[in-house]
């Protein structure tokens, strides 16, 4: 799903702009509809201020709701994007128990929360069983994503997936809480491993602080042995590393910046905007490549696109500032590329 990364890219750029919930379904939520592949001008797919009626309350109307095959399959409710998602859940839940569907959408556009029944039939859960935010969104979430599409849609498949969803969010959260503060019971379950004596408060406090640093320490460690593979292997594969060149080296005549040049410097941007401001991501055309450059500074290169010849590469750089080329099949693949990206940021930001 190739479109849902440019979505990603818009909605960071513009959301700012967007000023009414009515503006943030037509900018974002319709957006995202149409590339899961619903007709969204087809009002026997995407019915727009859906009816649900509510016992004696009627006329109750949910934002849009997708169908297939004459049921609603998906219903969605919609709010600006600078609304906090958490207090409109029970207007969903009303709605979802008087409607055939067996998923829900809760969104402002940035935002999205896929719920269903896995609890309790025709009763949606409390908690998503999945959930992101579009302008962060890593390539596990977009495979999950597209099981939504309409050429993927099954019910029995989605449910499936969501309850190991469900599951192993709660244990994430499960870690992440314990790492960031652990509990006397997961403290004492790796000092009875490593400590002979008597495990007193004392003891406790001792290994609590233990138990952090050693965590953080193998993820530390995880985190860079990944990104030195990655950065191995690519440079194996293209065997093109090569020292910068000086600005003086550099010819700047007869420089021409193509659209494509500028598509794959907004992608860049995009990407890099997680770990430093856009102005610090400045962008140099030359007549081999199109660089882009931290803080402007040429000793700073964060990556370079070479779009000059038949083939597209994306030249990354290592800690020590050697260039590997990427082939590429289009600009997009870029995104594939992120991590390399953003390790070479962390790299600069540590010096």
């Amino acid at each position: 799903m190739p479109q849902i990364k440019a979505l990603s890219e818009k909605v960071s750029t513009l959301k700012e702009q967007i000023g009414t919930e009515e503006a943030t379904k037509n900018a974002f939520v319709l957006p995202f509809i149409n590339l899961l592949g619903y007709d969204i001008f087809n009002p026997l797919e995407v019915v727009p201020e859906f009816t649900a009626d509510l016992g004696l309350k009627k006329g109750e109307k949910v934002d849009f709701a997708i169908f297939q095959n004459g049921n609603p399959i998906l219903i969605i409710e919609c709010k600006h994007w600078r609304e906090k998602l958490d207090v409109h859940g029970s207007q969903l839940f009303r709605y979802f128990h008087v409607t055939k569907t067996r998923f829900s959408l809760l969104t402002n556009g940035v935002e999205y929360r896929f719920y269903s029944d896995l609890e309790e039939p025709n009763k949606m859960d409390e908690k998503p069983f999945l959930e992101f935010d579009i302008t962060k969104l890593r390539e596990n979430l977009i495979g999950e994503i597209a099981k939504f599409h309409k050429s993927n849609f099954d019910v029995d498949k989605i449910i499936n997936n969501a309850s190991v969803l469900k599951y192993l969010k709660g244990i994430r959260k499960t870690i992440e809480a314990e790492l960031s503060n652990p509990s006397p019971e997961f403290v004492k379950h790796f000092a009875s491993q490593n400590y002979s004596g008597r495990i007193t408060a004392q003891v406790l406090e001792q290994f609590t602080e233990l138990v952090q640093r050693a965590f953080a320490q193998m993820i530390s460690e995880k985190v860079n042995e990944r990104l030195t593979n990655a950065l191995s292997k690519e440079s194996e594969k293209e065997k093109s590393a090569a020292p910068i060149p000086s600005p003086e080296e550099e010819e700047e005549t007869k420089v021409v910046t193509t659209e494509e040049e500028m598509e794959g410097y907004r992608i860049v941007q995009a990407i890099l905007r997680r770990r430093i401001s856009k102005e610090r991501i400045v962008g140099r055309d030359t007549q081999s490549y199109f660089g882009i450059l931290l803080d402007d500074n040429n000793r700073k290169p964060l990556c370079r696109l070479r779009f000059n010849g038949s083939k597209k590469h994306l030249g990354v750089f290592d800690k020590d500032k050697n260039e590997t080329k990427i082939l590429l099949e289009s600009v997009d693949d870029i995104y594939i590329h992120e991590g390399v990206l953003l390790a070479t940021v962390d790299f600069y930001e540590k010096d």
